[in-house]
């Protein structure tokens, strides 16, 4: 019986991905553990390996395919003694089995063979399709003009801003569309898909179109539903950080220089560590909420918020507690510069118990960070700056830094995140505390 490999869920949040190399190629022989495949998820580009062993039968979708839902068949294997040929004229999805890949559960039916290249695609289908400009739309919605009953003069048949225009007005009985502005306003908890499209509002000709990807989608859906579901507040304090900026240097001044014991501690370590203390001293805000109770995490696992040209990613620094400056600061460049080449293991950027959002190096002052679920806080950092402050009834300068904690009320209240910023500001501002 031939068997199905199926598009592999690399991660609990993954969705779809991209299907960006085959290793194999048809008639070729594998076995269970063979590297068959490279997938491109929205954080990391990993390897998908076979869990049967048979002949590479057939390929259902072709390298480069974008937006492959997790479950679709992409291939099928055959058993010793089966016939390709066979498997092509009776139809590949006929008495196949689904053979899951890392976990992955069984489509019913195999999908249709991807079109080889040059062959012309089938056009979706157009029959309740009204192909019109954004500014035809838009003119005809504040004109109350049903474009059902235009004919458009444009390319293919398209409406465009002259058919509009020279239409009459609304029909007897015909509904009229709402103005475009006035569908802005909505009900409160709407949801983002009622939100008029912004090419609406704008002549077609004043802008640039640029297609969300697939790293973008996944971040404007996550941080909508956080924003939606989690009830965020947030607490800001300032630090004074002299002595870190102090012990900063002087361990940096003991590096080698070059080799394998030479580092380099930025102020984001010390941020790191601190934060870390903080969550096993304070332990009730490290934890995640359930529908049915409270996660409270045995370790400070620190998301750091890395930002990329194609989107934000936060790689995590397992038991940073448990963890020195130096090898603390040795794993964010390493996760940083994994997550630039997008080759990052699921493992490393999902989950974790707490984030850190830096941005700082941007001369931000201070700034709201949205909480990145399963964590229940996220503490958002500004720049380090020289300000004017008034010590013992006398004003002098130091070095300032301002954070903010977001957290979520369910997990944590007022208090014991005023709590938790209390024993940071000490750690941050005398880092020896750190190391009792």
């Amino acid at each position: 019986m031939s068997t199905q490999i199926l598009m592999p869920a690399l991660s609990p949040t993954m969705e779809e991905g991209t299907l960006t190399k085959w290793l194999v190629k048809e008639g070729d022989t594998v076995k269970a553990g063979d590297v068959i495949a490279e997938i491109e998820t929205d954080k990391a580009t990993m390897e998908v390996e076979a869990v049967d062993e048979g002949k590479l039968a057939q390929i259902l979708v072709k390298a480069g395919t974008e937006n492959v839902k997790v479950n679709t068949p992409i291939a099928v294997l055959l058993e010793e003694g089966e016939v390709a040929t066979a498997l092509r004229s009776n139809g590949a999805g006929q008495g196949a089995k689904a053979a899951p890949v890392i976990g992955v559960g069984a489509a019913e039916k195999l999908a249709p063979r991807a079109p080889e290249a040059g062959a012309r695609p089938t056009p979706p289908s157009t029959e309740h399709r009204i192909f019109a400009s954004p500014l035809a739309r838009r003119i005809a919605s504040e004109k109350g003009i049903d474009l059902a009953h235009l004919k458009g003069t444009g390319p293919h048949g398209r409406i465009v801003k002259a058919d509009v225009e020279n239409a009459g007005p609304a029909k007897p009985g015909q509904a009229k569309a709402p103005p475009a502005r006035q569908a802005s306003a909505q009900r409160p908890g709407a949801t983002p898909s009622s939100i008029p499209d912004a090419r609406l509002f704008f002549k077609e000709d004043s802008y640039k179109f640029v297609p969300h990807d697939s790293i973008r989608r996944t971040i404007a859906r996550r941080l909508t539903a956080s924003k939606r579901d989690i009830p965020h507040y947030y607490l800001t304090i300032d630090c004074q950080l002299d002595r870190t900026l102090e012990a900063r240097a002087a361990l940096n001044a003991k590096s080698p220089k070059d080799g394998p014991g030479a580092y380099r501690l930025s102020v984001n370590d010390f941020i790191v560590k601190a934060a870390a203390a903080a969550l096993i001293e304070v332990p009730g805000v490290n934890a995640s909420w359930t529908d049915d109770g409270l996660l409270m995490h045995a370790h400070a696992d620190i998301g750091v918020a890395v930002a990329l040209d194609f989107g934000l990613i936060t790689p995590i620094v397992f038991a940073a507690e448990e963890k020195g400056l130096r090898r603390i600061s040795g794993e964010v460049k390493d996760l940083a510069a994994r997550a630039r080449a997008k080759k990052l293991k699921p493992q490393e950027f999902e989950g974790g118990t707490f984030a850190v959002s830096n941005l700082g190096m941007y001369g931000i002052r201070n700034f709201t960070a949205v909480i990145n679920p399963p964590h229940a806080a996220i503490l958002a950092v500004g720049a380090g700056e020289e300000r004017a402050i008034v010590r013992g009834g006398a004003i002098k300068t130091a070095n300032m830094m301002t954070v903010q904690l977001s957290c979520d009320h369910r997990v944590i209240d007022g208090a014991l995140g005023a709590q938790w910023l209390e024993v940071f500001k000490a750690c941050i501002e005398n880092p020896a505390e750190m190391l009792l």
